[in-house]
């Protein structure tokens, strides 16, 4: 069995398969609620179809060809892979902010999707919309409702709503009925709920009102006005830092957890450079230390819904900032508008 291509077909691969690289990583992402694991397994899906490339038929498009290969990789990475949720998917209530936090390394925590890894690290497309598609539905409230669906669910879900394909396609792709499909996407809608419609919205889709919200919320933390960054809150705001384990409920909590227990104590203490992750509104945190530089914190990513924050995760995660070709040493002229 040859794994070797001509020329031609080296090329005719290329040009076929590269455009696809974004939308895989965003694909895998969705199953696997991990960028670093969809980074890897879109490098073993180009693999894989390169060696199988001159044995491709064209009985379907290349992109559904490319598609079933990376939904068949995930699945087998996710035999045995316990589910990657946020604190407010344990089924525990919201925490005391005066009780202090306490990490969790014993579990694999639902990881955040910076914009750059979609468009590639040196490779930013001109056309947002380009990018609003690429990243669309990689929400982080619907990526972590889909990791309470079993793998094949999962799978189904992602291919036949989010991918517009068949169920016929879909099938074909896991390699079963269209009755296994049909009923497998009944399961995943009933378990799923409205978890798609409760994701925050993204940056494309923000107003100019909405991005003076966001603004704010970054302006109030530079300045360090617990009140200011409460203030643009809903009153059923939910923050949550993994791994910590808790997840803090309403402004008061809020208020209460950022004044107790956040090293911050003063205006300049944090500074906030703003970036894409996850197609949301995000920034990344630097905490100044004792000798006046400001190093990398946590990277919240911020959920946006009418007009005010209804949530914010923040990710204590040196990779998120790599990934979102954030520093880890911020330069005094960071730019700190989104």
């Amino acid at each position: 069995m040859s794994t070797t291509l001509s020329p031609q077909q080296e090329r005719e691969f290329e040009e076929l398969t590269a455009p696809l690289r974004g939308e895989l990583i965003a694909h895998c992402y969705r199953m696997l609620g991990s960028a670093g694991e969809a980074e890897d397994l879109v490098q073993e899906t180009y693999l894989r179809a390169w060696r199988a490339f001159d044995r491709f038929e064209g009985r379907s498009s290349v992109r559904t060809w490319m598609y079933t290969i990376a939904t068949n990789s995930c699945l087998t990475a996710l035999k045995g892979q316990a589910r990657r949720p946020l604190p407010s998917g344990l089924g525990q209530p919201p925490g005391d902010p005066g009780v202090p936090v306490v990490e969790d390394r014993s579990r694999d925590w639902l990881e955040p999707l910076p914009d750059r890894v979609v468009w590639g690290r040196d490779v930013i497309p001109v056309d947002p919309a380009q990018a609003a598609v690429e990243t669309e539905d990689t929400q982080l409230a619907f990526v972590a409702a889909l990791q309470d669906l079993p793998p094949l669910q999962r799978a189904v879900l992602v291919l036949r709503d989010v991918l517009q394909l068949s169920a016929a396609e879909t099938a074909q792709a896991l390699e079963t009925t269209v009755a296994a499909v049909n009923s497998a996407l009944q399961r995943s809608r009933a378990t799923i709920g409205d978890g798609l419609e409760r994701a925050g919205r993204r940056v494309s889709e923000l107003s100019h009102a909405e991005r003076e919200v966001f603004a704010a919320f970054c302006d109030a933390f530079e300045r360090y006005d617990v009140p200011a960054v409460v203030g643009v809150m809903t009153e059923q705001a939910v923050w949550q830092m993994p791994p910590y384990d808790r997840y803090y409920l309403g402004p008061d909590d809020i208020a209460a957890l950022i004044g107790g227990q956040c090293p911050a104590t003063g205006p300049r203490d944090l500074r906030m450079v703003p970036t894409v992750a996850n197609g949301q509104p995000a920034a990344g945190m630097y905490l100044r230390g004792e000798d006046g530089t400001y190093e990398a914190f946590q990277l919240c990513v911020v959920d946006l819904r009418d007009g005010q924050v209804s949530g914010v995760v923040g990710f204590f995660s040196a990779d998120a900032f790599r990934r979102a070709g954030l520093p880890l040493v911020l330069r005094e002229d960071a730019a700190t508008t989104l």
